[in-house]
């Protein structure tokens, strides 16, 4: 358990829009910030974070809260865990206590999953730096490679020694369970033998974008032309190859700061650039390249710099990979290394400078690099230069962006020596069964809607939920407020007419609507408002120092999710750029009071017009029993909704 004083700490420190961006590219939009969703596949933003309010909303997928909530959701945290990423993150000491084995076994089996590969992580580790073993054939192996005792720290490299059940021995002897240690891939269970998968290699342990130990690859060290040079984790319910990026979760940062990245196959690659200097990179770890993994740099950058050894038959086989990036939107590079180099060796003969320079100057468009890539091949065969060309047209069908496509055509017409029209009349045919497709697509949904549309009513306004929503905005954003209202008193005048007379009174916002509400008789209809309502009645009653932050982080996932939903709704308009439309959305009223005011009496007017519906419905079911003092009372109602209804400038 951690303690309530640690996480009240980690609360107060941890600003949400920090934590945020590690995890997606935000862009400044008025006094929030905007960007892709990290929870679907988009390509416009739909998702805002609120520094003054410290909460996030994704209109996407409609979730939302604190910085807490976020890190359970886009990590698939537990709360303590969630605390504990914070805390080191802010470099804060949270008291807990230890886990027993009996926890160890009670926790679910993702957590378990985790907590195995945590494990796993310092077993190899001191692996490396304890035992003879690991110093003489792990340690020698990294420095042999010019990796510095930092850098292997920092990357948690580790060793698993030379011997068939040395780990698994170990684990179960702390209390790990046999089988989470079998659904990491750590432990190969064979009947009753039991074998560790890693035996007598180094490891690098594959990390999610927040840290987290996903699983890991090992390299064998030995010449053995029956084992895989490389050897990865299994898929399991925590680890998906074509999910991950090796070296993401040190390069993020690096990645928005310098908005590029740079994407090389190897752990040792991504290794020895960031000991050089070069932060923002990560590997495909030996995959190819997947629509998910580029989406994952696409939260961070919308440039990507794909960076090949000198290899041109391997250079060829990764080009599909730049026509993935293409497809995702973004804009992407490709530099080659000097025949026989590779990022990992090229960054160790080299000072970060020359590295900087030679990365510049080198990196070219993906068509300038295609073209002189398939033109060497094709220069002398026509026919080989006509596929070519059509492979390059290809490759900028896969553009979404129907500017940078024209721009890329008239690039390629220079290069290839083909006229504009040419091109383009290619790319209207690879284009065209896509737009066929497309076309039928698009009828078939229409046919679709049109069936709804005569089926289904258009659903009228809630007008009560409405108001009742901006009642618990109010006071989430103005409740602890000191204003001047001018509330209105039903009199009789000399003339025996009902009248509002105006009185001013000193009030704190929260105290104003519910004095109100309560001499109404007013009740919530919605149920979720209502015990919100009530609980921040509660809080504003007995905290005189009321925050916002504080009370969002206090109340649970599902309260905290309704709060951000309510006072993020008008933050939704901002996500499109209206003003380029010369469109300018009204700011929201300044005058609280009035605010305040307005709303009461809206809702007041809802509720009298309800009224005097329920009694002429009721007066048209009694015809024969006409009832004068229900025509009385729909007289005095209408009356009264008349007098508020010119309070709040309407026309009736």
């Amino acid at each position: 358990m951690i303690a309530s004083t640690s996480i009240d700490l980690v609360l107060e420190t941890a600003r949400v829009e920090e934590v945020i961006g590690d995890f997606v590219q935000l862009k400044k939009s008025g006094s929030n910030f905007k960007g892709l969703s990290p929870f679907s596949d988009e390509r416009t933003p739909s998702f805002m974070v609120s520094p003054v309010k410290q909460i996030w909303k994704d209109f996407s997928s409609g979730k939302g809260g604190n910085v807490v909530s976020f890190l359970m959701e886009h990590e698939h945290f537990t709360y303590p865990e969630a605390i504990k990423y914070l805390a080191k993150k802010y470099n804060l000491e949270i008291e807990e206590t230890e886990q027993s084995n009996e926890q160890k076994e009670q926790a679910n089996e993702r957590e378990s999953l985790y907590l195995v590969n945590e494990f796993a992580n310092k077993y190899f580790k001191n692996n490396l730096f304890k035992t003879d073993q690991g110093k003489s054939i792990g340690l020698s192996y990294f420095k042999e490679r010019g990796f510095t005792e930092d850098t292997i720290k920092k990357f948690d490299l580790g060793y698993s020694l030379d011997a068939w059940q040395a780990f698994t021995d170990e684990a179960l002897k702390q209390g790990y369970n046999i089988d989470y240690l079998e659904k990491t891939g750590l432990t190969i269970v064979k009947e009753e033998k039991r074998f560790d998968r890693f035996k007598g290699r180094v490891m690098f342990p594959i990390k999610s974008m927040s840290g987290r130990i996903l699983g890991f690859g090992g390299r064998i060290l030995i010449n053995d032309k029956k084992a895989a040079k490389y050897l990865n984790s299994p898929e399991s319910d925590i680890y998906h190859k074509s999910k991950v990026l090796y070296g993401i979760f040190d390069a993020k940062q690096s990645i928005a700061k310098e908005d590029n990245c740079y994407l090389v196959e190897g752990y040792t690659d991504v290794i020895q650039l960031h000991q050089t200097g070069i932060k923002n990179v990560v590997a495909s770890s030996g995959t190819a390249l997947t629509p998910e993994q580029i989406r994952l740099i696409n939260r961070l950058t919308k440039n990507i710099t794909v960076l090949f050894d000198g290899d041109a038959a391997g250079m060829r086989a990764s080009l599909r990979g730049i026509d993935l990036i293409l497809e995702q939107g973004m804009n992407v590079k490709v530099c080659t290394f000097p025949e026989g180099e590779d990022p990992d060796s090229f960054a160790r003969q080299n000072t970060l400078d020359e590295l900087v320079v030679y990365l510049k100057n080198n990196a070219k468009d993906f068509i300038q690099f295609k073209a002189s890539l398939l033109f060497e091949e094709s220069k002398n065969d026509p026919i080989k230069k006509a596929e070519t060309v059509r492979d390059i047209v290809n490759s900028i069908s896969k553009i979404p962006d129907r500017i940078k496509k024209e721009i890329y055509i008239q690039e390629c017409s220079k290069i290839m020596d083909i006229s504009e029209d040419v091109l383009f009349s290619t790319l209207a045919q690879i284009n065209k069964k896509e737009f066929q497709e497309a076309n039928e697509k698009y009828k078939e949904e229409r046919k679709a809607f049109d069936v709804i549309k005569n089926q289904e009513p258009v659903k009228k306004v809630d007008v009560q939920y409405i108001l009742e929503r901006k009642i618990i905005e109010i006071l989430l954003l103005y409740g602890n407020k000191t204003e001047d209202f001018e509330d209105l008193v039903l009199k009789e005048n000399d003339h025996g007419d009902l009248v509002l007379e105006p009185v001013k009174q000193t009030a704190k916002v929260f105290e104003k609507v519910f004095l109100d509400l309560q001499d109404d008789e007013m009740e919530f209809s919605n149920t979720n408002f209502k015990t919100l309502y009530y609980t921040i009645i509660d809080e504003l009653n007995q905290n005189a120092d009321f925050e916002l932050k504080t009370f969002v982080n206090s109340v649970d996932t599902e309260m905290a999710n309704e709060i951000t939903t309510i006072l993020m709704e008008d933050e939704r308009y901002t996500l499109d750029n209206w003003q380029r439309m010369n469109i300018y959305p009204k700011e929201k009223i300044h005058n609280v009071a009035q605010l305040v005011s307005e709303t009461i009496l809206s809702l007041r007017c809802f509720l009298i017009e309800q009224k005097v519906l329920e009694f002429q419905q009721e007066t048209l079911r009694n015809k024969s029993e006409i009832n004068r003092e229900v025509l009385e009372e729909v007289k005095d109602y209408s009356g009264l909704k008349m007098l508020l209804s010119r309070k709040l400038n309407r026309v009736l």
